[in-house]
């Protein structure tokens, strides 16, 4: 068993250091030793979405990466979203009552923000796409989509 190492990176904009076993999953390290709960715990299995931040502006599946993964490199959480794109996709999600329960939210909009970056004009087929890998337990599919391609339309 490997003992506890330090790693540093920067969270949010934030220099952090943790002293954890290499072998950690980096949305452990998010919740548990850094208390940000925005990220959610949901398969464990990297399939479902609902832990998805941001490691260097790519979208990373943070329960299945160890901390020794991305020493020093940038993590953004979803507190740590704060851009136009993340408001317009913030607005869209409110006016289109995208969240049932919640509890995939933060991982459909981190997963909706990074794909709206890299492609501010989608089509319905690419927003179907890019989405179809988080899942949302209540169904809300439809509104969560409705949600992006009204996002993207603000920022045209």
């Amino acid at each position: 068993m490997a003992g506890n190492q330090t790693y540093k990176f920067k969270l949010n904009g934030n220099d952090v250091s943790v002293t954890v076993d290499p072998s950690t999953p980096l949305l452990w390290v998010i919740r548990d030793e850094l208390g940000l709960t925005g990220t959610k715990f949901g398969c464990g299995l990297s399939q479902c979405g609902a832990c998805t931040v941001h490691v260097d502006g790519q979208t990373v599946r943070s329960c299945s990466i160890p901390i020794s993964g991305i020493a020093n490199q940038k993590v953004t959480t979803i507190e740590g979203m704060n851009d136009k794109v993340t408001k317009a996709v913030q607005d869209a999600w409110v006016k289109h009552n995208a969240p049932q329960c919640g509890y995939c939210q933060s991982g459909q909009v981190m997963t909706a923000v990074a794909f709206l970056r890299k492609n501010p004009k989608p089509t319905e087929m690419e927003i179907n796409e890019a989405m179809s890998s988080n899942l949302c337990r209540c169904a809300s599919y439809f509104r969560i989509r409705k949600a992006v391609k009204e996002a993207a339309a603000t920022l045209s």
